[in-house]
């Protein structure tokens, strides 16, 4: 029962990171469930490790390429996936400084136009104040 768990962790670990082959899967827990000692020379000719046909070791290769190669095409459908988010987020961020753009150039505008007018009266009341000094200084000499 603990070796089925061990073997259902193993798998879990395994689809999750993508780290072995079914194949190497099944040789491992084939293994795991042998009740064949470790030996401590696991390199040399008393290894319990399989020895694969050339077939056999292309076939392997090719279903490791297979592999691979889907690993590599799902990273690449995340990373354009986290791509088109990030350029989504950036045009919403560029729309709303767009609109905070415009409504400063609006407030700008507005504020440029009071100023004129101010500037206008300003005038005014400058000139209508020296008439009224020329006034009261013709009025004095008198």
């Amino acid at each position: 029962m603990a070796l089925a768990e061990e073997a259902v962790q193993v798998q879990l670990v395994a689809h999750h990171e993508t780290v072995f082959t079914s194949e190497e899967l099944e040789e491992l827990l084939a293994f795991l469930e042998s009740d064949e000692p470790i030996s401590p020379n696991s390199g040399s000719e008393g290894s319990n490790r399989a020895v694969y046909s050339k077939d056999e070791r292309k076939q392997r290769r090719m279903i490791s390429n297979r592999e691979s190669a889907r690993r590599s095409r799902w990273r690449r459908k995340r990373h354009l996936e986290n791509l088109t988010k990030e350029v989504n987020r950036l045009n919403i961020e560029n729309q709303q400084l767009k609109n905070r753009l415009s409504l400063v150039v609006n407030q700008h505008h507005v504020a440029w136009r009071e100023n004129e007018q101010l500037r206008s009266e300003s005038k005014a009341l400058w000139t209508k104040l020296l008439d009224l000094y020329w006034t009261l200084a013709f009025m004095q000499s008198q």
